[in-house]
């Protein structure tokens, strides 16, 4: 009999947690799992990406609230997850303005969830293994009957504020916890040392093959491949943690320094005016060109020249392995996990974080023939494919 697997997250919108969903459901062996697929919303560009094989359950109305305004929620009638949402964003201000904390996103999510869950529906169905893609996991928690509720950890705890009380609650009715690197498993059990006998390192499933052939599908019009020009990519979130405000002033240093760079950044986010609106100001409106969202970032990445990571702080960066996958030189920051990432100087080329060292990485692989050619030779001698860690997924479901 097969064992029967839910699976759940927000939505299929572009990024690096979505792309390792689709990943994961890609190498499931559905002849041995039945699986359902619950996601609180159906948008996003990679709901085309959806393999057969899973169930994909209808929405729930409710659950589609946690990515609406309040406004939007009101105007749907859930009066009381509106109030609730509107005392969630009030608690996370205030605790995040006493704790003076730079970002505190994720006090907001903690407090949405734990203040709306009492009025959540619970799904009917009981299943062999619950597993929670997303951080946070109320909805496994206290939503869903399972035998084995798994939980996964997609970022690193060293560079995020939460209620600790809040998530050592979540964490005690989780039976799995799944890190995706060993950097990102250290700064968690930093954090709660008394989990680590329920803590399991699993790599996000990535397939170099799905990427070639993705990035060969098409040409980018707008990268213009000029005699002389370097040109720079980068994807990701338009978000603090990415750094890009940081790469815009390293690309001004560039710049005045006489080197002729254009930098393609592929992505979407909330800091998008303030990122347009720093370019216009230091007047690189011709060298540092947000593309917006992409389906399909790859054939950007085949394109360029160099691609820059220059992150504040990742879990585990799935661009820099694709580019990799690509056979490009990396150029990446130093953030907490980096050296999970890359081996410096050997598959990448790890710089210090802030504009002056994004700038310094990005020359230093401009300017050495020699270390670009090494760094590339390399990286194509590599098989980044780890669909095998599908089997340490099972055998947590089997335990």
């Amino acid at each position: 009999m097969k064992k029967k697997i839910l699976i759940t997250s927000f939505d299929l919108a572009i990024g690096g947690v979505e792309r390792s969903l689709i990943g994961l459901l890609n190498q499931i062996d559905y002849a041995k799992y039945e699986v359902d697929l619950l996601l609180f919303k159906h948008e996003g560009e990679f709901l085309s990406y959806i393999p057969e094989g899973p169930t994909l359950l209808p929405e729930v109305p409710s659950y589609t609230t946690f990515r609406k305004s309040i406004y939007q929620i009101v105007r749907d009638g859930f009066f009381p997850i509106a109030l609730s949402r509107v005392i969630a964003k009030y608690s996370g201000l205030v605790h995040g303005k006493v704790k003076k904390v730079e970002e505190p996103g994720y006090l907001a999510i903690q407090y949405g969830w734990e203040l709306t869950n009492r009025h959540l529906p619970k799904l009917n169905k009981e299943y062999d293994a619950a597993i929670g893609f997303l951080w946070p996991h109320h909805f496994i928690r206290d939503k869903v009957k399972a035998k084995k509720k798994i939980g996964w950890i997609h970022t690193d705890y060293s560079n995020i504020y939460i209620n600790k009380n809040i998530e050592k609650k979540m964490w005690r009715k989780i039976d799995e916890i799944v890190v995706v690197s060993d950097e990102c498993s250290q700064t968690f059990l930093d954090v709660f040392p008394d989990l680590k006998g329920k803590t399991t390192v699993i790599e996000n499933i990535f397939s170099p093959e799905f990427v070639r052939e993705q990035a060969s599908l098409e040409s980018p019009k707008e990268m213009e491949q000029l005699p002389g020009r370097t040109i720079l990519v980068t994807v990701g979130r338009l978000t603090h943690a990415k750094g890009l405000d940081e790469a815009i002033k390293a690309c001004k240093k560039l710049i005045d320094e006489g080197f002729n760079i254009q930098w393609y950044v592929v992505g979407y986010g909330p800091l998008e005016r303030d990122l347009k609106n720093l370019i216009v100001k230091l007047g690189l409106e011709n060298h540092f060109i947000l593309v917006g969202k992409k389906t399909n970032p790859y054939p950007y990445m085949a394109a360029c020249d160099i691609y820059v990571q220059p992150s504040r702080y990742e879990g585990k960066a799935v661009t820099i392995r694709e580019a990799q996958a690509l056979g490009k030189p990396v150029v990446l920051t130093n953030f907490p996990t980096a050296k999970s990432q890359a081996e410096h100087g050997v598959d990448a080329w790890i710089t210090e974080c802030g504009h002056e060292g994004i700038a310094a990485g990005i020359l230093k692989m401009m300017t050495d023939k020699e270390l670009r050619t090494k760094i590339v030779s390399n990286v194509r001698a590599q098989d980044y494919g780890n669909e095998t860690e599908i089997t340490k997924i099972y055998g947590l479901i089997g335990k």
